[in-house]
């Protein structure tokens, strides 16, 4: 089932359906959420990188290292740190990195 939105409410995080139907919900436990793709959103807490699926099941961590979360889209998701961007796939594995 596609992720079509996921929506910080209260002191929850809650994905949906094309259909606008709630898939899931998880706490908040101060994660930001900053990317959603179809298949996966993106969060960071402290000073890690956090992906869940679309039933708020966590799939990967990654230490943030000063990396900043530009967004995610299909099955990856971008950072930048310094003057790069990287690709990392939802398992929180390097894809690519470019100059920025």
């Amino acid at each position: 089932m596609a992720i079509a939105d996921v929506q910080v409410k209260g002191s929850y995080i809650y994905t949906y359906d094309s259909g606008g139907k709630q898939i899931a919900y998880m706490s908040l436990s101060n994660n930001d959420v900053v990317g959603v793709s179809s298949d996966f959103f993106v969060t960071v807490k402290g000073s890690y990188i956090y992906t869940f699926d679309e039933k708020c099941k966590q799939i990967a961590y990654m230490s943030k290292s000063d990396h900043e979360v530009r967004g995610a889209s299909g099955s990856t998701f971008t950072t930048k740190k310094g003057s790069y961007i990287y690709t990392f796939d939802k398992n929180c594995k390097q894809q690519s990195y470019r100059s920025a």
